[in-house]
């Protein structure tokens, strides 16, 4: 029998709410952090394109990873349809340090949108160019959701390098047909 978080992690236990919500963001922040300065390392031995490729593999990987622990956390049984997807899309890392919305859902279509996002904020504020993550983001997007439910279909609507309002980075449309 597993044991309880307050045996496992005993410097959690007396800790409030707030402070576990604060501790999970800055886990987030850190994981993003790495995942950035990794690619920013590929990146200056091996070039954009490459980092780029071999980013798409390990996002891949990792999204499936992330996609089943998130469903085993919560209950979402593989085969859950757009429902699924939508919970399960508010559990990801990504949710707790991005501002990210529903903007449209029925019971065979979502349309999820990055209102706001960390890496492209961070470029903005150097004075970068929007970092063109559309190629990443159709691998790790598709194949999260083809963890949920492998009926769904995945479709960027926008993402940099697309031009996208000022007001969002990236969108996406996930169908069941």
């Amino acid at each position: 029998m597993e044991s309880s978080y307050k045996e496992k992690y005993p410097q959690l236990a007396e800790l409030d709410r707030d402070f576990l919500i604060s501790i999970l963001e800055d886990a987030a922040k850190n994981w993003l952090a790495h995942d950035g300065l990794w690619f920013q390392g590929v990146e200056r031995r091996f070039g954009m394109e490459t980092a780029i490729e071999i980013d798409a593999e390990a996002w891949r990987q990792f999204t499936v990873i992330e996609a089943r622990r998130i469903m085993e956390r919560h209950g979402i049984a593989p085969g859950s349809g757009i429902s699924g997807l939508a919970r399960a899309l508010g559990f990801r890392l990504y949710a707790f340090i991005n501002r990210q919305e529903i903007t449209e859902q029925t019971q065979n279509r979502l349309v999820f949108t990055m209102k706001e996002c960390r890496v492209q904020a961070a470029r903005k504020r150097k004075g970068l160019d929007d970092f063109p993550c559309k190629t990443v983001g159709l691998v790790e997007y598709e194949w999260f959701a083809r963890t949920v439910d492998e009926r769904i279909q995945t479709r960027c609507l926008f993402c940099p390098p697309d031009r996208h309002p000022d007001d969002a980075w990236c969108s996406w449309e996930f169908v069941i047909k």
